[in-house]
């Protein structure tokens, strides 16, 4: 009887790593800087289902991100995905537009240049506004 306990004991953080997904998002944004920082992390990562799960579900916001996926995955060259993969973000400033928005100024270690990107919270769940980081995609 031992042995088992013993066995389970071993193998049960085992199965856990294995059965943990840690490539997906683990929970909603708690806050401004956590959507913006999960938002980034997957779009880096090339993990576009995730991505859009972040974002604002409007018509100019699900365009923004599929543009950046054909990007990311139709002309931009494995080396340059390898880089974003394993590029750390830095969060550089927090703009708070008012209680329910957010602007976050961050960079990545791959391209090294700052860049800026909206949160709101929108009905409870903080989420990406990517209008403001493409304002000149859309007619204001």
């Amino acid at each position: 009887m031992k042995k088992v306990a013993l066995l389970g004991f071993v193998f049960l953080p085992l199965f856990y790593a294995c059965s943990n997904n840690s490539d997906g998002i683990t929970g909603k944004p708690e806050n401004d800087v956590d959507a913006a920082r999960m938002f980034i992390r997957s779009a880096l990562d090339g993990r576009w289902k995730e991505a859009r799960k972040l974002i604002v579900p409007d018509s100019a916001n699900i365009e923004d991100l599929e543009v950046a996926e054909r990007n990311y995955t139709e002309r931009m060259n494995a080396m340059d995905q390898r880089g974003y993969r394993e590029a750390q973000i830095t969060i550089h400033d927090t703009r708070k537009i008012n209680d329910s928005a957010s602007v976050i100024i961050y960079s990545n270690t791959f391209k090294k240049e700052r860049d800026s990107i909206k949160a709101i919270n929108l009905n409870g769940d903080w989420l990406v506004d990517l209008k403001y980081s493409f304002p000149n995609n859309h007619q204001q």
